[in-house]
C-alpha cells in the first residue's frame, strides 16, 4: 500500500505478469463480487472497494498507464508529479519539526498522467458488461447535477426538474465529484466544480500558503483559509521549505459517516520580485553571513 492506496494488482488478485485477458477476467470477478447492490448491509464500504477495483482495472488494462504504475506506483497519477532531467519522476521525503509534520516534494516537467480522471465506476462497469450488467436497475432514470465546491462540503438544497416536474432535493454534506445518490424514483450523479484555493482528496483538503522569507527564518503566526473560515497557525523559526502542516478535523465531513477529514497546508516561500536597492543590499548582507 502506497500513500494510503491499495496495490492495484492485489485489488484484482493478479500478479505483475498477468496478461490483458487475465486482468479482464479478474476485474469481472471482483466487480461482480463487490458491486454495492450485493452488500446492502454495508453499502458504503462496498462502494469504496468497488471504486478501487475500477481504478485498478483502468490502469492495468491500459499498457501505457500500467507501465507508468509499475515504474512509479500511484504517484504516477498525482497532479504535479513531474519528470526530472534524469528521466525519473520527482521524489518525496517526510520528517518532523516540533509539532509540524512536513514533507519535501521535488518535481520538474509535466506528468502525462497527472490528475488522471478515473470516471464513474458504475458507468465503467456497465460498459464492460455491454450496458446490461447483472445489477442494472431497469426503468430507473439517471440524472446528473453540478454543484459548487463549498456546496459539496456543507450540503445544499436544490430545486431541479425531474421528469418534467420541479422538485426540491437535499444533497448531503461531503459529496464528492462522482458521488451517486439514490432517490426513490431516480439516481443522481454529482459533479463538483473545482475550487480556486482548495484541492480535495476524499475528505481531506489541501491548500498552498505563501509566507514571507522572514517568517521562515524567524517564525511567526500566519492566517490560512479553511472550508470553515480562516484560522491562525504558528510557524516555527527555521521551518524547512515545503513544510506541510496538518490541521486535524479541518477538512470535509465524511459522507454518510461521522467526523471530518483533515486539512494539509503546504508552506511556500513568497519570493519577492523587483527588489529595491535597499532590499538587495540587505540580501547581500544575509549572503555574507551564509543565509
Amino acid at each position: 500500500m502506497a500513500n494510503g492506496k491499495p496495490d492495484y494488482y492485489d485489488l484484482l488478485g493478479v500478479d505483475k505478469g498477468a496478461s490483458e485477458a487475465e486482468v479482464k477476467r479478474a476485474y469481472r470477478k471482483q466487480a461482480l463480487e463487490w458491486h454495492p447492490d450485493r452488500h446492502k448491509d454495508n453499502k458504503e464500504a462496498a462502494e469504496k472497494r468497488f471504486k478501487e477495483i475500477n481504478e485498478a482495472y483502468q490502469i492495468l488494462a491500459d499498457p501505457k498507464k500500467r507501465q507508468a504504475y509499475d515504474q512509479f506506483g500511484h504517484q504516477a497519477f498525482v497532479g504535479g508529479f513531474g519528470r526530472q532531467g534524469t528521466g525519473g519522476f520527482g521524489g518525496q521525503q517526510a520528517g518532523r519539526t516540533g509539532p509540524f509534520t512536513y514533507t519535501y516534494t521535488t518535481s520538474g516537467g509535466q506528468n502525462p498522467f497527472g490528475g488522471f480522471d478515473f470516471g464513474d465506476p458504475f458507468e465503467i462497469f456497465e460498459q464492460f458488461f455491454g450496458g446490461s450488467g447483472p445489477f442494472r436497475q431497469a426503468h430507473v432514470p439517471r440524472y446528473s447535477i453540478t454543484v459548487n465546491f463549498m456546496d459539496a462540503v456543507s450540503g445544499v438544497e436544490k430545486e431541479v426538474e425531474i421528469g418534467g416536474k420541479k422538485r426540491k432535493i437535499k444533497i448531503p454534506p461531503g459529496v464528492d465529484d462522482g458521488s451517486r445518490i439514490q432517490f426513490d424514483d431516480f439516481m443522481l450523479s454529482i459533479n463538483v466544480r473545482p475550487h480556486e484555493v482548495f484541492e480535495r482528496d476524499g475528505a481531506d483538503v489541501y491548500v498552498k500558503q505563501l509566507i514571507p522569507y522572514s517568517t521562515v527564518l524567524l517564525g511567526g503566526t500566519i492566517e490560512v483559509p479553511t472550508v470553515e473560515g480562516k484560522v491562525k497557525i504558528k510557524v516555527r523559526a527555521g521551518t524547512p521549505f515545503g513544510t506541510t502542516v496538518r490541521l486535524r478535523g479541518k477538512g470535509i465531513p465524511h459522507l454518510h459517516g461521522r467526523g471530518m477529514g483533515d486539512q494539509y497546508v503546504r508552506l511556500v516561500v513568497d519570493v519577492p520580485q523587483g527588489l529595491s536597492r535597499s532590499q538587495k543590499k540587505l540580501v547581500q548582507e544575509l549572503k555574507k553571513v551564509g543565509l
